[in-house]
């Protein structure tokens, strides 16, 4: 019999979410029932905490269409620590729609390292990212609503930077045409849609630590620029208070739990490659609250969302990792190594050895943080000895510690040898330093990426982006992080340049400043802040049984 992600989770024995509440530590006072296995936590409501949990993050090598697995080895950590009798919380971000219903798939780990309940979780959920949908579209209605009623702050419409979002991948609507339809319709203008998870009203819910703090973050978001080139932003058109308002349900983190029963938190979701792809602190600061280990990853590889994790949401939360797994797979390592995807099921050691590289890549990457990285390497079926032989070997000469990770088929069992590798690096002390600071200057900062983090020679701004980077020194808007937006296929700015690439130069076309997250975003190579839908969506398999199941969801 084959197992689905769906069917594994559907036999599953899930848990009324009050006992796994009263696992984590949560009062019954604390918790807000969205059913009877979902909750949000009212964090101020929770008992002061005794001490904060240390964090673990799990990373990954350069992704692949073979997939990695990296939410599913942060499932199943989790649930071996449990195992273990730790006191353990996983937090995971949230599932787009876009990726759901087009390609990549959802966000909650898979086989027996799931977390549940996996179709409302891929889906709705709670309605956060509902909620900062209707957010972001309110403030595109009242700054249009501004224009139409007199443009008291001669707001420039040329010069509006702020987009529409929807959670779903849509290239129709990247770059649109609005107001048409004559006096009544509003002033046309060009306008277009970023995919919800890109809205700065994402990072900033996932930055925020408190209502206070959310409601200054929203209204610090620069909206565009007037006619004599001023900066405006959210709080020059007095709406901070309502987006606040259509956020403050959103800003909850959620409780959900592991097919084994561990507790997971569960919020905010912005993408790696164009965000800086981590769980809201407000989720990690709750999870350290009440477990002493707290497993959360960032997305894709470390290159992307560890590099973010590191300088963004550490820097801003006060606390580094105290452990990093990175996850590997024989087959994304055979592809980096040369192999298509076509032919990863035929054993080959020697594609496994060249495409190493990328690996050792990622490894150097997290030991110039001061963190000693544990591998996890995810183990399919088709893997054959020697090609595991390849790796450990590796792993051995370069002082790599590993473990061979069968969490898919085995949950927290599959995880016990990785747990018990990672539980080591957490008692070793930890000499922790960030590898650039804010007050250097951009170029500086994007430097030190491109070299020491992917690896690259140089980088190169495009017209745009230099006129822009003299902007944000004008206006003091450069000694903040950067989020870079980058391929994640590659450590270049190249899609297909794989493996571990030398000699490149990345080409920064685009600065945005985004002052309500507290970064810049700097747009590489082809990027898109909308994806498009392939050929064959995901959406094509599923459906809805007689009795409301889902059918086709992974």
């Amino acid at each position: 019999m084959s197992f689905t992600d769906l069917s594994i989770a559907a036999d599953a024995k899930i848990l009324p979410i009050q006992e796994i509440a009263e696992r984590a530590g949560i009062p019954d006072e604390a918790l807000e029932l969205y059913g009877k296995y979902k909750a949000k936590i009212d964090v101020n409501s929770l008992p002061a905490a005794v001490g904060l949990g240390k964090v673990v993050l799990v990373t990954a090598i350069s992704p692949t269409p073979a997939g990695e697995g990296k939410s599913t080895v942060t499932v199943g950590l989790a649930d071996a620590f449990k195992q273990l009798n730790e006191s353990v919380i996983v937090a995971l971000r949230e599932p787009s729609l876009g990726p759901v219903m087009g390609v990549k798939g959802g966000a909650t780990g898979g086989g027996f390292a799931q977390v549940l309940p996996m179709e409302d979780i891929n889906l709705h959920f709670t309605g956060d990212i509902h909620a900062i949908t209707s957010a972001n579209n309110a403030l595109a209605a009242f700054i249009d609503n501004h224009l139409h009623q007199g443009n008291s702050l001669n707001i420039d419409p040329r010069r509006i930077t702020w987009k529409r979002t929807l959670d779903i991948n849509d290239r129709a609507l990247r770059q649109v045409t609005i107001g048409l339809g004559g006096p009544s319709g509003g002033i046309p203008r060009q306008d277009g849609f970023d995919i919800t998870v890109a809205s700065e009203i994402m990072a900033v819910l996932c930055l925020a630590t408190s209502l206070e703090d959310l409601k200054e973050r929203l209204a610090s978001m620069v909206i565009g620029y007037t006619y004599e080139r001023i900066p405006v932003m959210v709080r020059d058109l007095g709406v901070e208070g309502a987006l606040t308002l259509l956020l403050k349900e959103a800003f909850k983190p959620n409780l959900v739990q592991t097919i084994e029963g561990t507790p997971a938190i569960i919020h905010g979701g912005p993408f790696a490659n164009i965000a800086h792809g981590c769980n809201s602190l407000m989720a990690t600061n709750t999870a350290r609250r009440l477990a002493d280990i707290v497993v959360t990853e960032a997305g894709f590889g470390a290159d992307l969302g560890a590099e973010k994790f590191m300088h963004i949401k550490s820097r801003k939360g006060g606390f580094h990792p105290d452990a990093v797994v990175i996850v590997a797979t024989v087959r994304a390592l055979k592809m980096h190594g040369g192999v298509e995807k076509s032919l990863l099921g035929g054993a080959d050691a020697d594609a496994v050895r060249r495409g190493m590289v990328n690996l050792a890549k990622h490894v150097d990457t997290i030991r110039q943080f001061g963190v000693e990285p544990v591998v996890a390497l995810n183990r399919f079926v088709a893997d054959s000895e020697e090609e595991i032989a390849e790796i450990m070997s590796w792993c051995e000469a370069a002082d790599v510690r590993v473990a061979l990770t069968n969490v898919w088929e085995k949950g927290g069992a599959g995880g016990l040898e990785l747990a018990g590798l990672v539980k080591e690096e957490l008692e070793r002390p930890k000499d922790f330093s960030l590898l650039y600071e804010e007050s250097d200057s951009v170029e500086e900062k994007l430097r030190v990426i491109v070299q020491k983090v992917y690896g690259g020679a140089d980088i190169q701004l495009t017209d745009k982006a230099q006129k822009q980077l003299v902007e944000l020194k004008k206006f003091g808007w450069d000694a903040l992080p950067i989020c870079m937006a980058k391929t994640q296929y590659s450590l270049s700015d190249q899609p297909k340049l794989l493996g571990r690439p030398e000699g490149f130069t990345v080409t920064i076309r685009e600065i945005m400043p985004k002052l309500g997250a507290g970064f810049l975003v700097c747009l590489t190579g082809d990027i898109m802040t909308m994806p498009g839908l392939p050929k064959q969506p995901a959406a094509l398999k599923m459906d809805v049984g007689p009795d409301g199941e889902a059918i086709g969801l992974f």
